[in-house]
């Protein structure tokens, strides 16, 4: 035990010697005439090294591991042709005594493996070769060389790379000389590799002459040298020759498929067997379909039970293995969702401020679910487009979500994290809404439409028709929540218009006008002021789609002044022609109430001039006298002009204290300036506002 433990020693402290003591043995081969009993082991320690090659080959993980290898795939080629010139003396010399001339490992492939017939060992023989030659080294060769060439060209931007990392201090400097070394080692391994190929494609054509010569050679010595008749020669050294060429062309065989796998693997985690195993059975609908392709081989002459046997153990396969699979997806996502919980909650997800937030309770729910029917996602996709058509303003996403605070059929809409309105809405029922001309009143429960505060009635679907009949307008709850929603957001669409969305728009309208954009914003005025223009414009509901007028109207006026309220009185005067197509009636009349000159001078009268803009000076009660009798006229003229909508119409000078003054009771009316009436527009006064200043 103790002399084994000291051989190992001194061969692990010396090993290495070992490769160049094989290297010089390799002349001892040649020069000297070898005993058949060192010949058989040297034969065999061929095929054990060849064996172990293509088993290290099938478990690396990167091709460097075996840098090596053309080394060694030269080294072991000679030694194969070395051994058959060794075998070949052999054969020659001794060919007279019998088949064990060469050996028995010469003599073992020459009868067992070829059969034990002289045809069969050189067509094996022939197929070895072709299959080597042919396929196996032609297309390592040509991987090696492409391998070289791309792996040399991709050197210099591997290098880059690299510096690009130091430089930025993703690695360190010891981490960039390891990968600079592996970019070095792994150009001189696919260099090398494109060389030794070339070895295994003249290893293979040497061994087709050896065996020519050896069998010709054969020949002539058994004839010639030792007298034997022309079958007896063909007997015995040509089958020594087929059992030296194959115990020499399997060995090389095993070679060329190891140095095949080995330009053909890409670096990964794991190893060959590991990695093909697992791609080629991660699809369990390919396993399905080949069982299913065998399964109709069936019905070919082909052995039934064989056949049946492969399908069905191909969708047995596919069935355990797509249960596994699913199992595997299921506790990922929950383990996923498990350490979701487990995070503690991150402060900065409190930060987070959605714009718009609809809020429903769990029985509104379904309006919002397309799985059950409900349509209202595509209905704030179209309110999104109108308001987008109509006003010329981008609103933002909507997040939709249930909360369980809310009573079942309750709706809330949110602007950034503030209720401003909640309505209810009966999924199962109709809203009759009064439009004026209903005739008998429904049978329902009585509420009011939220988005105009008409007076409504829900009522069951069966009763649809004799609504309508009675000159209802009926509509389901989805179309009262977004009703509500669009009108909602028209009165608040200022307040959604961000300086980013002013910049959206600039931008777009850069597109194709340039040089306007760029002598106003910001050589004249800031992004955040061309903003407070176009929300004064959405406040009174003006139409911002014409944004080229309104800015080239800005950047006549704004060297000027700055002052946003002034600078919107220019945007509207200049939009004229849009408000009055906006606010006449089918017949082309705007029906309007007006103001008195007395009350309209008391108005610009009481304006005082501050330093960031102005104030209306006027006691509260008298302004409330003066919105009142505004209010009392136009509601007085909305039932002359027939239901129609009517304006007030003043002079310029007050026509922002007057919209002010009425705001709160009138938000819908709008307030026109005389400047705004264009040509053609009739105009018809239902009423004058009368308020004597000592009332």
């Amino acid at each position: 035990m103790n002399n084994t433990n000291s051989i190992l020693a001194f061969l692990q402290r010396n090993r290495g010697l070992l490769f160049p003591a094989a290297a010089a043995s390799l002349i001892f081969v040649i020069l000297v005439p070898l005993p058949t009993a060192m010949l058989d082991l040297l034969l065999l320690i061929n095929i054990m090294l060849s064996t172990i090659v293509l088993m290290t080959v099938m478990y690396l993980k990167a091709p460097l591991e075996f840098s090596s290898f053309p080394s060694l795939l030269l080294a072991m080629t000679l030694l194969r042709l070395v051994l058959n010139t060794a075998t070949t003396r052999l054969i020659l010399a001794n060919g007279a005594e019998g088949t064990a001339a060469a050996g028995h490992v010469v003599e073992a492939f020459g009868f067992f493996v070829a059969g034990n017939s002289l045809a069969v060992g050189i067509i094996i023989f022939l197929i070895i070769t072709v299959i080597q030659f042919v396929v196996i080294t032609k297309g390592a060769t040509r991987i090696a060389e492409v391998a070289a060439r791309f792996t040399l060209d991709g050197m210099p931007g591997k290098q880059m790379a690299i510096d690009a990392d130091l430089n930025a201090g993703t690695i360190d400097e010891g981490e960039a000389r390891r990968r600079r070394k592996e970019i070095s080692q792994e150009a001189d391994f696919y260099g090398a590799m494109d060389g030794a190929s070339k070895f295994v494609r003249g290893d293979a054509v040497a061994g087709i002459i050896i065996t020519i010569v050896n069998i010709l050679g054969g020949l002539y010595v058994g004839m010639v040298e030792h007298g034997m008749d022309v079958w007896r020669c063909l007997e015995v050294y040509t089958k020594l020759t087929i059992g030296d060429g194959l115990s020499s062309q399997i060995p090389a065989f095993i070679l060329s498929v190891g140095a095949g796998m080995l330009v053909t693997r890409s670096t990964g985690q794991t190893n060959l067997g590991e990695e093909v195993l697992g791609q080629l059975f991660a699809k369990p609908v390919a396993l399905g379909l080949a069982s299913a392709f065998i399964g109709v081989l069936v019905l070919s002459p082909l052995p039934k039970i064989p056949v049946i046997a492969m399908a069905g153990g191909c969708g047995l396969m596919a069935f355990f293995m797509n249960q596994s699979q699913t199992a595997a997806a299921s506790k990922k996502v929950a383990d996923e969702r498990a350490r979701e919980r487990a995070k503690p909650p991150k402060v900065e997800s409190h930060l987070a401020l959605d714009t718009l937030e609809l809020q429903v309770g769990f029985g509104l729910v379904r309006l919002v679910d397309r799985a059950r029917g409900g349509d209202m996602l595509d209905r704030i996709a179209g309110i999104r487009k109108q308001m987008a058509s109509e006003l010329g303003v981008l609103i933002p996403s909507i997040r939709i979500r249930d909360n369980a605070t809310l009573d079942t059929n309750t709706y809330a809409l949110l602007l950034r994290g503030q209720e401003i309105a909640r309505g209810e809405a009966l999924p199962d029922q109709l809203m009759a809404i009064d439009n004026g001309l209903g005739g008998e009143r429904p049978a329902g429960v009585e509420t009011r439409e939220p988005a105009f505060n008409l007076k409504a009635w829900w009522i069951p679907a069966a009763q649809r028709d004799r609504a309508e009949r009675n000159n209802y307008t009926v509509v389901d709850a989805s179309g009262v929540l977004a009703t509500h929603l669009a009108e909602l957001l028209k009165r608040h669409a200022a307040e959604l218009l961000t300086r980013a969305d002013t910049q959206k728009l600039l931008d777009q309208l850069k597109q194709h006008n340039a040089a306007l954009v760029e002598e106003v914003v910001p050589n004249l005025l800031k992004v955040g002021e061309v903003q407070k223009v176009l929300q004064n414009l959405l406040r009174e509901r003006v139409p911002i789609r014409d944004l080229e007028t309104i800015v080239e109207t800005l950047g006549d006026w704004a060297a000027k002044t700055k002052d946003a309220e002034i600078l919107t009185e220019y945007a509207r005067n200049a939009l004229a022609r849009t408000l009055c197509g906006q606010y006449k009636d089918d017949s082309g009349v705007v029906h309007c109430v007006t103001l008195d000159p007395a009350t309209e001078d008391y108005l610009q009268g009481n304006v005082q001039r501050l330093e960031h803009g102005s104030a209306l000076t006027i006691p509260p009660n008298r302004q409330a006298d003066l919105a009142g009798a505004i209010r009392r006229q136009v509601e007085s003229a909305a039932a002359a002009a027939a239901g129609g909508g009517v304006v007030v119409l003043c002079s310029p000078q007050v026509r922002v204290w007057v919209r002010r003054l009425i705001e709160p009771l009138l938000p819908q009316t709008p307030v026109l300036a005389l400047n705004e009436i264009v040509r053609g527009v009739d105009v018809q006064a239902h009423g004058v506002v009368t308020v004597s200043p000592a009332t």
